[in-house]
């Protein structure tokens, strides 16, 4: 981790913890609602629009509540790696993760050339590193 990155550990673990709090609420929130009894729905005539809408919007809040698992999940080892005191270390190459990259995503487990290399299936990120 680079000295940009360490004098700024508090406000980055501050904002991971706050954005887990804010992720487990809405998890806990999408749980209750996916369990709450539809007995109004129950007794309303629909058709085979209402149906399909209706499946329709648990396939989102589905994929909603999946996508917010992934990220608390990547929030929760962004918070380990702080504790464990690797936090900002490039999970591929070990350099650091610039402070730039960490303010934009907190939970980043790879600087940008190595997500780069990830993210386009290579699997050398020779070259790509720059000094900026």
């Amino acid at each position: 981790m680079d000295l940009a990155t360490q004098t700024h550990l508090k406000p980055l673990r501050d904002w991971l913890l706050f954005r887990r709090n804010e992720l487990e609420a809405e998890v806990h929130a999408a749980e209750l609602a996916r369990r709450e009894p539809r007995a109004a729905a129950e007794h309303e005539v629909s058709d085979q629009k209402d149906t399909a809408a209706d499946a329709q919007q648990g396939e989102v809040a589905q994929a909603q509540e999946q996508r917010d698992l992934d990220e608390l999940a990547q929030v929760q080892a962004a918070l380990t790696r702080l504790d464990h005191g690797s936090y900002g270390d490039c999970a591929d190459c070990g350099d650091a993760i610039s402070l730039a990259r960490l303010t934009a995503q907190p939970a980043a487990t790879r600087c940008a050339p190595c997500q780069t290399a990830h993210e386009q299936g290579t699997s050398g990120h020779a070259g790509l590193h720059t000094s900026a």
